[in-house]
């Protein structure tokens, strides 16, 4: 580390740091993502306010914080997009690489923020002056140029260097260098807040405190004994002798795989036979470096231009004859049952989209034994007949059982992680079954009647009052005979859409027979359903 005490006892020297900051990164990322013009008014909204607005809405008066209908009510023209952290993340990586390739050892503080020691690539370039004119230079070359670069000892002076920098009148290369030995100088006129500690800047302002510089001036000693760690640390940072260095990220690994092909592919069989190879080495890097793949995006190319993109999961995790079963099963799943695509493969990419530590999926002492028998042979199945042959089923969101069971092809995700729920089952469902749950559900609702004593349908008027109780129902198209009710229980009214005249209004009810098994029926327009039974 470049700062350590000196041996005379003087205060310990900060590093030399050059931060790199791009304002408004989150609407950066945004506008370039939904192609919206650089000028546009937008907010992105996290849990009903505003997270990050543009300047075009600020000048209207937008502000973070803000509820979305304030904003709304100050901008009408305004733009509302959520808020995807992941998009920062992935937004902000080509800008890290291009940094990467001119100047090693970066430091991501945060998407839009990096960091870099400049002692060294400042020796390299001849000065601090053009060590920045290159980075301007590099991130201009990738369509970036609203950039601030700040210089300064210590990561702390550095940044508020870079926001010093955003209010220069210089617009072609916003740049603020604070010479070696004067960062104190420099921040003893800052405010408080710029520490990013709310309570003890409240405390400090109490005790007559109201700059950097006047809370420099105090005793190191006396704030650690005063304010704890956090305050000593505060105060060297006010002082400007910040010790944090600069931590250089390790670039990740390259995982993905890319297989171009001269001539172009225009056989199934042969474009598998192929890839098969680079599948394998696929799969190679992944055990390398530790992990495993439990998703993938499998991007194809075609001589005509068509790209054909999707993303795959798996129940375990991919080996090489998956890999390539899903590039088969993509372009059997195209236009043309013998190539998938219009015209010859070009290309294949493989992204591992979702990867796992390996120790995580490690087969047990005796292996896995009949999961990975029935796995291979429904794997098998659907190769040959087709991705969405082999159906599995899970519990969405709904208020009728029916509704609730959703069928999904083999091997994809379950929806509530990586899929798109149909139904979200974390939504309230107002009207829904409570548990236990029936365990047999007709797959569609089996005709009922349901009779009073003396042989009259029971009905339910709009206030939810039976017009007589349940005495003897029977269930079937065929109506045999009719056992007498021992118990019963609702109704239990259920309202679908109130607001539209096609929604509807549903009573459910339990019914016990004379052998102690309970049913579960619906009553709708005056008709009764059987929609389960208990087991």
């Amino acid at each position: 580390m470049d700062s350590a005490p000196a041996g005379d006892g003087s205060p310990p020297t900060a590093t030399r740091t050059l931060l790199l900051w791009c304002p408004d990164w989150p609407i950066t990322a945004a506008l370039r993502e939904h192609s919206l013009e650089a000028d546009a008014a937008l907010a992105l909204v996290a849990k009903g306010e505003v997270f990050a607005c543009s300047p075009a809405a600020r000048q209207d008066g937008v502000r973070r914080g803000l509820r979305v209908r304030e904003a709304q009510a100050r901008c009408p023209h305004l733009i509302c997009l959520p808020y995807d952290p992941d998009l920062d993340q992935r937004s902000f990586e080509p800008v890290t690489a291009a940094v990467e390739a001119i100047l090693p050892g970066v430091q991501v503080l945060r998407p839009g923020l990096c960091a870099i020691r400049a002692k060294g690539p400042s020796r390299y370039y001849g000065s601090e002056e053009k060590l920045a004119s290159v980075v301007f230079t590099t991130l201009a070359a990738i369509g970036l140029t609203d950039v601030r670069i700040g210089i300064a000892d210590g990561l702390f002076a550095a940044e508020q260097a870079a926001r010093v920098a955003e209010e220069t009148d210089d617009a072609d290369a916003p740049l603020c260098i604070i010479p070696p030995g004067r960062s104190p100088w420099f921040l003893s006129t800052f405010p408080l807040d710029v520490l990013d500690q709310p309570k003890l800047a409240v405390l400090l302002r109490r005790l007559g405190i109201r700059s950097l510089g006047d809370f420099a001036a105090l005793e190191a000693a006396d704030v650690r004994n005063r304010f704890g760690e956090e305050g000593a640390l505060a105060h060297r940072m006010a002082s400007g002798i910040d010790s944090a260095a600069v931590v250089p990220r390790l670039p990740p690994p390259q995982l993905d795989t890319a297989v171009d092909f001269e001539p172009p592919l225009v056989r199934i069989d042969q474009l598998a036979f192929a890839f098969r190879m680079s599948a394998e080495a696929f799969v190679g890097r992944l055990r390398g470096a530790g992990l495993v793949c439990t998703a993938l995006r499998v991007v194809l190319s075609s001589d005509s231009g068509e790209v054909s993109e999707r993303t795959w999961q798996h129940p375990r995790w991919f080996d090489a004859d998956d890999v390539v079963d899903r590039v088969r099963w993509q372009l059997q799943g195209g236009r043309n049952a013998d190539s998938g695509l219009s015209s010859g493969i070009t290309r294949v990419h493989v992204d591992p989209v979702t990867v796992e530590d390996l120790g995580d999926h490690a087969d047990g002492l005796w292996g896995t034994g009949p999961d990975e028998s029935v796995h291979h042979g429904l794997a098998r199945i659907q190769s040959m007949l087709g991705h969405g042959a082999v159906l599995t089923a899970i519990i969405a969101g709904g208020r009728l059982l029916a509704d609730r069971r959703v069928y999904i092809p083999w091997g994809d995700a379950a929806p509530g992680s990586a899929g798109t729920l149909p139904r979200d089952r974390n939504l309230p469902w107002p009207g829904r079954l409570p548990g236990p749950v029936p365990a047999t559900v007709f797959a569609e609702p089996v005709p009922a009647v349901v009779v009073d004593a003396a042989g009259n349908g029971v009905d339910v008027d709009g206030r939810g009052v039976l017009s007589a109780d349940p005495a003897f129902f029977s269930a079937g198209r065929n109506t045999g005979p009719r056992w007498p009710v021992q118990s019963w229980a609702g109704p239990w009214p259920i309202t679908e859409r109130w607001w539209d005249p096609a929604g509807r209004v549903l009573n459910r009810f339990q019914l016990v027979d004379p052998s102690g098994s309970a049913w579960l029926f619906l009553l709708e327009d005056h008709r009764w359903w059987a929609e389960a039974t208990y087991d």
